[in-house]
C-alpha cells in the first residue's frame, strides 16, 4: 500500500506541478486526507525533484544554447538575466517567511482548499481581462516584465496559489501571449523550484530521512516520467484552448476538499 501511495503522489506530482492548479495544494490534501506523512517531509521534497529534471530533459537543447551563448550570444544572455531577475524576489521572500510558511499555512488544508477556489476563478476569466498579447517570445520579455512576474510569483508561496498560476496570469495581464506566459513559467520554474528544494533540504537537514528510499525512488520515478508528458502537451494545449479547463478543475477540486474538512475528514 505504501508504494501505491508513493506512486499516486509521483504521478500527482508530475501532472500538477507544471500547469496552474498548485501541486502543493494536491500534494497537501492528498497526504491528509491519504494519512500519508513522511519524516521531515523527505518525500515530498524529493519527489519534486523529480518534476525539475523532466523539464531540464524536455528543454535540454534550449538550455544548452543559453548556457552555451551567454558569453557571446546578447539573446541568450539576455533570457538568462530575465530569468534570473524573476527568480530574485522569491529567494528573499522564501528565506524571510520560511518558517511561517512551513509551520502555519502548510498545515491548514481549508486554506488550501480556499486558495484552489479562488485561482480557479481568476483563470476563467484571465484570457476574457488580459489585454492583447504584445510579447510572444518567451526569451524577449522585457526586464522589467519579468522582474514583474517574479514578484506576482512570490503569491505562490501560499499553498494553493499555484506557482505556474500566479506566474502565468501575472505574464498574461502584462501582455504576454498564452504560450510564451506559459513558457516563461517553466523556464522561471527551474532555479525556483531547484532553490526550494535545496533551501528546504537544508533547513530540515536534521528531520530527514532517507530510510524509505524505495518508495521515494518509486514517487520520483513517476514524477519525472508524468512531467515529461505534461511539458510537452501543455503548451500546445492552452495555445489552442487557453486555461479554463484548469479554472474549472481547481473549483471542483478545492470544492470537494471544503465538503470532506466541512464532514470530519
Amino acid at each position: 500500500m505504501e508504494y501505491l501511495i508513493a506512486a499516486l503522489l509521483g504521478v500527482l506530482e508530475g501532472l500538477t506541478e507544471f500547469i496552474p492548479v498548485s501541486s502543493t495544494g494536491h500534494l497537501l490534501l492528498a497526504g491528509h486526507f491519504l494519512g500519508f506523512q513522511s519524516t521531515g517531509k523527505t518525500f515530498e521534497v524529493v519527489i519534486q525533484l523529480g518534476a525539475v529534471l523532466a523539464l531540464v530533459f524536455v528543454y535540454f537543447a534550449k538550455l544548452g544554447w543559453v548556457l552555451g551563448n551567454m558569453h557571446r550570444d546578447p539573446a541568450a544572455l539576455r533570457f538568462a538575466v530575465s530569468v534570473l531577475l524573476a527568480f530574485i524576489p522569491a529567494v528573499v521572500i522564501g528565506v524571510l517567511a520560511h518558517d511561517f510558511i512551513k509551520a502555519v499555512l502548510f498545515e491548514t488544508p481549508r486554506l488550501i482548499a480556499v486558495m484552489l477556489i479562488l485561482g480557479g476563478i481568476v483563470l476563467l476569466f484571465v484570457d476574457r481581462l488580459a489585454p492583447p498579447a504584445q510579447f510572444e517570445d518567451a526569451s524577449a520579455l522585457p526586464l522589467r516584465k519579468a522582474l514583474t512576474i517574479g514578484l506576482i510569483q512570490c503569491l505562490a508561496m501560499v499553498p494553493g496559489v499555484s506557482r505556474s498560476g500566479a506566474t502565468i496570469v501575472g505574464a498574461r495581464m502584462l501582455g504576454v501571449g498564452r504560450v510564451a506566459a506559459a513558457e516563461f513559467s517553466f523556464f522561471l520554474s527551474l532555479p525556483t523550484m531547484a532553490g526550494a528544494v535545496a533551501y528546504d533540504m537544508y533547513k530540515s537537514r536534521d528531520l530527514l530521512d532517507f530510510s524509505d528510499l524505495g518508495q521515494i525512488g518509486v514517487g520520483f520515478a513517476a514524477a519525472f516520467v508524468v512531467a515529461i508528458l505534461v511539458v510537452r502537451w501543455v503548451l500546445a494545449y492552452v495555445g489552442r484552448n487557453g486555461f479554463a479547463v484548469f479554472g474549472w478543475w481547481r473549483i471542483m477540486v478545492g470544492s470537494l476538499a471544503l465538503l470532506a474538512l466541512s464532514a470530519g475528514f
